[in-house]
């Protein structure tokens, strides 16, 4: 690689820096919830309220020996949140370094394949910014599929446990060390956080807003109704249990269905991408006018918006709420 090429790359990659800087920063509404927390915790009563406010100390406490770069990062808390949902272990400094390296890796070997500058920065920043998104959402897809498979023999457990004459506590423990993978672990969690002071509402509550899924938010709901008005918890359990086995089997039975119309709306979004590649890789030249002439930009750009409002329809299409 030679000298011009090389400084391209590193003002590339400076260049992405100074963009994520500039549209970081601390939020001011942010900083201003937080200080009205704090406010409220200082004067709190209630055990459960000085039990999260030490761990929203914690949490600080510890945050504070981040990365600068993070810190910097604009939606930094629904970041990480997204990043916890993989149940991987990732940070988001490694999240955020390895888009850059991404970028630089692509934005370099386009270049070294002598592609106009403006398609080789468009395309590394796209792939840059959306490879890990993507890679990052398929990790917690498939946590939480592999989650929904197994929840229903958890929930099968623990009315075992009630009928035994457990309590309800002491099922989730058996829970969290008989099932292994994301069952497992998220049981783990809500009996930590009862350990810890806070309630089993609050501690299922927020398992649920980690997971995302509809099948712990009715499993969070038939507690608390429950724990509120009574009644036979191991009968309402089972019903629940079953209803989600169905609502699976109903899931499986609707994607079977519309696997054809999904490989045709692959193959048929994929083929000018796949066209407009094999032509630019023979005969450049015919295709340099998307980058140079205004009226093929936009005439591009148009069929860019098109091919993704069909998509979208497609995807709407397929897509059903159970």
């Amino acid at each position: 690689m030679n000298l011009p090429v090389i400084l391209i790359v590193a003002g590339a990659f400076l260049a992405f820096a100074v963009l994520v800087i500039l549209l970081g920063g601390p939020s001011a509404g942010k900083a201003k919830t937080r200080r009205l927390a704090m406010v409220k915790d200082r004067h709190a009563a209630s055990t459960e309220a000085v039990v999260a406010a030490q761990m929203r100390k914690t949490i600080q406490s510890g945050g504070k020996g981040s990365s600068t770069l993070t810190s910097l990062m604009p939606r930094r808390e629904e970041m990480e949140k997204r990043i916890r949902r993989t149940g991987k272990g990732w940070t988001l400094t490694q999240y955020m370094f390895a888009s850059m390296a991404l970028f630089v890796v692509v934005t370099g070997g386009l270049l070294v394949l002598r592609a106009p500058i403006l398609m080789a920065g468009m395309i590394g920043l796209f792939l840059s910014l959306g490879i890990p998104y993507f890679v990052v959402g398929r990790a917690i897809k498939k946590r939480v599929a592999k989650f929904n498979t197994r929840f229903p023999d958890a929930i099968d457990l623990l009315v075992r446990g009630l009928r035994s004459g457990l309590p309800v506590t002491e099922t989730f423990q058996v829970v969290s060390q008989e099932l292994p993978g994301p069952v497992g672990e998220e049981f783990k969690g809500v009996v930590e956080r009862i350990r810890i002071g806070n309630t089993m509402e609050a501690a299922l509550q927020e398992s649920a807003t980690m997971l995302g899924t509809a099948e712990f938010q009715f499993f969070c709901i038939t507690i608390q109704i429950q724990r509120e008005t009574g009644g036979n918890l191991a009968e309402t359990l089972a019903n629940l249990s079953d209803v989600l086995r169905k609502r699976a089997q109903m899931k499986l039975k609707i994607r079977a269905m519309s696997s054809e119309a999904k490989a045709s709306a692959y193959i048929v979004g994929a083929l000018p991408f796949f066209v407009f590649g094999v032509v630019w890789s023979m005969n450049p030249s015919y295709l340099a006018g998307f980058f140079i002439e205004q009226r093929l930009m936009i005439a591009g750009i148009g069929g860019l918006i098109w091919m993704s409002i069909g998509a979208g329809i497609m995807a709407k299409m397929i897509s059903f709420e159970i």
